[in-house]
């Protein structure tokens, strides 16, 4: 097979279920792919947007049926099969996807859409608990959701997104909910102190307790093998119904491991989103690829990156130009407040922050590096976000002043983007902006 085109009449596998798989394979279709196309579940039934597991589908708000990235007649009509099984190896020599069942699937191209899995607490007896969870799919969110409503305290590990946004909804759903986190701010590895502080003032006055630097020394098990407490290092004791770890997740490249693929931190892949065999491709949460201006490796965890992976892959296997990259975005509901995140946030970046974190029920902060704008986030505000996603998306620097500036509307600048873009020659790497 060329590697920048699957042949007419091939045979494409796609190994994972989620946001990127299902995205993928659509876009083969959309992109004139006409051979065989099998879509490997993990789970049964069609694919499901996971974002919302962790809110509106705790609360009762979404449904199972709500969930579902497409109705499962698209996937029929595009004449995509949905294969329910779980595999276990690719056998490169012979183009071969061995399923555990001891099926095989033969292969022109693979795609490998597998995800990430939560990490697990290390040096911790709790796997068995049964009031102990882990939150990824709909099966955990289901019981999660059960858990929740029969219980009256929720002890959460972890100030992420997951464990935030879950927060939220228990606090929605009349649960005493305390967060341990063992860094000193909630967020810390995703974005600035402002947004953190931000966020534990807002749980906080909701009656969420947020404890930092927090470190766990036991649990506490009661009849049956439940968890029914933990104990800090500090000696305190916090009483739990249920317990809810969110510490993040990490790659799942098991399968890659095992076929031999270049594999750090995620599956490598270049800017075409192909691994180190040309015939396997990787996309979303398992990928690792060169990304930004510094073409960086990074594995990026957000929808938005696994549908723009997913139409770059579709493009390469079918010999089309592929599409451009633009900044990521993410976006996180927690009670009223929902944070939009643009780009790419590094810790040692120049922040600039717009409006007033401790007052305000709206603002953003905007992260510069060399003077170049390269990510921003917007609190609140949809149409602020608007323009930060134009913003950095045009690669801006010089503007670090009239960002904070309040008085001018940050559409303006956006528009003086637009403006100034069009004036500035190709192969130019950002834009000098004065308004």
């Amino acid at each position: 097979m060329n590697a920048a085109q699957a042949p007419e009449y091939g045979a494409v596998v796609i190994v994972g279920a989620g946001q990127a798989g299902a995205e993928v394979a659509t876009e083969l279709r959309a992109c004139g792919y006409t051979g065989t196309l099998t879509l490997v579940h993990e789970e049964k039934g069609v694919p499901y947007a996971r974002p919302p597991l962790s809110k509106a589908y705790l609360l009762g708000a979404a449904t199972e049926a709500d969930l579902a990235i497409r109705p499962a007649s698209v996937y029929v009509e595009q004449r995509i099969e949905i294969l329910s099984g779980t595999v276990d190896s690719i056998d490169r020599d012979n183009r071969r996807v061995r399923l555990h069942d001891g099926r095989e699937l033969p292969y022109d191209a693979v795609i490998l859409a597998t995800g990430g899995q939560p990490r697990r607490l290390a040096g911790c007896d709790i796997e068995r608990a049964s009031n102990v969870h882990y939150l990824k799919t709909l099966a955990d969110a289901t019981a999660l959701k059960k858990s929740l409503r029969t219980s009256s305290k929720l002890v959460i590990v972890g100030g992420g997104y997951i464990g935030l946004e879950a927060a939220a909804a228990a606090r929605q759903l009349g649960l005493q909910v305390t967060v341990l986190e063992a860094q000193p701010r909630l967020l810390a590895r995703v974005t600035s102190e402002p947004v953190s502080d931000f966020y534990r003032r807002l749980h906080e006055s909701r009656g969420v307790d947020i404890r930092l630097a927090s470190q766990i020394a036991s649990f506490e098990f009661g009849a049956g093998g439940h968890v029914t407490a933990v104990t800090l290092a500090d000696g305190e004791r916090v009483a739990c119904d249920v317990l809810l770890v969110g510490i993040g997740q990490q790659p799942r490249t098991e399968l890659a491991e095992r076929a031999g693929l270049a594999v750090t931190e995620g599956v490598l892949v270049d800017l075409a989103c192909r691994s180190s065999d040309h015939r396997i491709l990787a996309i979303g949460d398992c990928a690792r690829q060169p990304c930004g201006a510094d073409r960086t490796l990074r594995r990026i965890e957000s929808v938005d990156n696994a549908l723009q992976q997913a139409r770059i892959a579709a493009a390469a296997l079918t010999g089309k130009p592929l599409p451009v990259r633009v900044a990521p975005w993410f976006w996180s509901n927690q009670f009223d407040a929902r944070l939009q995140s643009v780009g790419i946030y590094t810790p040692d970046c120049e922040r600039v922050v717009r409006g007033d974190p401790q007052t305000d029920s709206s603002f953003s902060v905007w992260y510069l590096s060399a003077g170049a704008l390269i990510a921003a986030d917007v609190v609140s505000s949809p149409r602020d976000f608007a323009a930060a996603r134009r913003l950095v998306g045009g690669g801006v620097s010089a503007i670090a002043s009239k960002l904070a500036d309040t008085s001018v509307p940050l559409n303006h600048l956006a528009t003086s983007v637009i403006c100034a873009a069009s004036q500035v020659p190709s192969n130019s790497n950002s834009i000098q902006v004065s308004v």
